[in-house]
């Protein structure tokens, strides 16, 4: 693909920022936009840029669809004690498992859309802005007259989740007319991940899209009670590359017993019968369960978790999606990815913050390279 040297100019204003108008292209460039939009077809043409939003085609992209929210957290300092004031230590910081998902990814470096909905209020402008500082891309976030959802967390001196609250009303505003807005950048993409804040219906458009456009879909059930209102509309509809639950979510999807280790594999089983290709369960301390269908053959691999110092369990499930979608399009297999995974969840935990700053591929392998010297590898085996 020969581009000219105009033809180059442009790519590289929106390497910059895909969100630049063609009035700011003409501008940057001393053109006029009529000249700019004959750039931008023909650059369509050669393939170079892909769809609306100008997605350009030199790597792979990740959509994320899901709940974003203003996180607001409290720690006490001695262990709780209930119906009485606990000293401690609090924040405030962008939070929603969709939004957390999407700013883990563009911290490892992968091309990541966000589409939410965000009230128009102080905390939505807090949280817009600081998810665009962290790479994001926020064209195709719905703002609403809600107000930005909200998660109250309750956390216990060692760092584990006591209580929480979640008020996710703005995230149900967000529709099918919304998704359809952004068609064409869900079609270019190489990974959709879903978060089961969604209603249903737009859950369902959204798979739809997916599904036309040949795009593996991802769904992160958020939780049972969720998971239990998701389960008899979106998962006979139709094929899904991945879901990720919990133990307590996986028995939601299928209403089937999770107690034991073979139970969960009997449920997994139940999900492959239902089109679904990865079923990663995660099990806490214990770790994962990555379960494969192939060619109608399963293969299971039990992945243990890495160590850590627990600092604040906030968000680890978040950064465990996000790394093994990094790791899956930079060629690693789902085991490998899954690894990336429980890196990025022990690094998480490690961290007082919901999604750690200084998170880079880097960091990832360091920790595995780590865990290695002491853990043994995963296991693997067949039914």
């Amino acid at each position: 693909m020969r581009l000219t040297d105009r033809e180059q100019q442009v790519i590289d204003l929106l390497r910059r920022d895909p969100t630049m108008t063609s009035d700011a292209m003409a501008d940057r460039l001393g053109t006029t936009r009529a000249a700019i939009n004959v750039h931008l077809s023909n650059l369509t043409k050669k393939g170079a840029i892909r769809g609306r939003g100008y997605i350009l085609s030199d790597g792979p992209t990740v959509v994320v669809v899901g709940g974003s929210n203003l996180d607001v957290k409290a720690r006490t300092i001695d262990p709780l004690q209930p119906r009485t004031s606990n000293p401690g230590r609090g924040g405030m910081a962008p939070g929603g498992v969709g939004r957390n998902i999407a700013e883990n990814l563009a911290r490892l470096g992968t091309r990541t859309v966000l589409i939410s909905s965000i009230g128009r209020d102080p905390s939505g402008e807090t949280v817009m802005a600081q998810t665009a500082a962290a790479g994001v891309r926020m064209e195709y976030v719905h703002r609403t007259d809600r107000p930005t959802g909200t998660y109250v967390a309750l956390l216990d001196h060692d760092g584990e989740l006591v209580a929480a609250v979640s008020d996710m009303a703005a995230t149900t505003e967000l529709g099918p007319k919304h998704l359809s807005a952004a068609r064409d950048v869900i079609a270019s993409a190489s990974l959709l991940v879903l978060d089961g804040n969604l209603s249903p219906a737009t859950l369902d458009h959204a798979l739809d899209l997916a599904q036309a456009a040949g795009v593996r879909a991802i769904l992160e059930p958020v939780s049972a009670p969720k998971a239990t209102a998701l389960a008899p509309q979106i998962l006979p509809a139709r094929p899904l590359f991945a879901v990720t639950p919990n133990r307590e979510e996986l028995q939601a999807l299928t209403g089937m017993p999770t107690r034991s280790q073979r139970q969960v594999h009997a449920a997994a089983e139940a999900l492959h019968d239902r089109g679904v290709t990865l079923v990663w369960v995660r099990l806490g301390r214990r770790g994962s369960m990555l379960s494969r269908r192939a060619d109608g053959t399963t293969s299971r691999t039990q992945l243990p978790s890495l160590p850590a110092v627990v600092e604040d369990v906030t968000g680890a499930g978040d950064a465990m999606l996000a790394a093994f979608c990094h790791g899956l399009l930079e060629g690693s297999d789902p085991v490998e990815g899954a690894r990336l995974g429980h890196a990025a969840a022990a690094l998480t935990i490690a961290s007082p913050f919901t999604v750690r700053p200084d998170l880079t591929p880097r960091l990832l392998h360091k920790a595995i390279e780590k865990a290695d010297k002491t853990d043994p590898p995963p296991t693997r085996s067949n039914p």
